[in-house]
């Protein structure tokens, strides 16, 4: 195992810490390995979602035939997707 070298550090409220908290010790864990090993036990879902896929031989023909049709443009698609949206507005304040 490498020494580690890197830190992240976070911003969190006294509930979340609680929480965190909590949890670690529920798991006789420390705080820090506890929220490092839960991060990226979510960070491999999120990217395992989005590296890998299995499809029986008629869903990859079907997939295979989508990928090679040419692109369209979807009526009021460029429009929707350049307009703000409540993650936007969140963001503001």
């Amino acid at each position: 195992m490498s020494a580690k070298a890197e830190r992240l550090h976070l911003r969190l409220d006294a509930e979340q810490r609680a929480m965190l908290e909590a949890a670690s010790e529920a798991t006789g864990s420390s705080l820090s390995a506890f929220v490092l090993r839960s991060a990226t036990d979510a960070a491999a879902g999120v990217l395992a979602d989005r590296r890998a896929f299995l499809l029986d031989e008629q869903d990859w023909r079907a997939f295979d035939e989508a990928l090679e049709r040419p692109a369209q443009d979807v009526g009021g698609l460029r429009e929707l997707l350049s307009q703000p949206t409540v993650l936007d507005a969140r963001d503001q304040g």
